[in-house]
């Protein structure tokens, strides 16, 4: 049992090759995740992997899930501007962040 506070989740957003569809989600294993979104399972219907969304653009660290549930719920609800300044003001350029993780 981990001891409190040394817990990781992480909620991040993804986007596909030409940038024009955004995907959030929360994990506590960001770079696994990332790995799992890129290689799903054969046939999957997942939104991922119908939109091709592989690249990471954006993502927060906390230490308890329940905020960080709360905090991809508040910004699946964003629109899509807010949710284009937030990712222009963690990277600027949109830059894909998968192997700098």
């Amino acid at each position: 049992m981990k001891t409190i506070g040394t817990h990781n989740y992480y909620v991040y957003i993804l986007t596909n090759k030409s940038k024009t569809v955004l995907y959030t989600g929360v994990t506590n294993n960001l770079k696994e995740r990332i790995h799992q979104h890129k290689n799903p399972l054969p046939f999957s219907k997942a939104f991922t992997t119908k939109y091709k969304c592989f690249f990471l653009i954006y993502y927060e660290h906390f230490n308890n899930i329940e905020i960080a549930i709360k905090r991809e719920k508040q910004i699946k609800g964003f629109s899509r501007i807010k949710k284009e300044q937030l990712i222009e003001a963690f990277n600027s350029n949109w830059g894909f962040l998968n192997d700098s993780i």
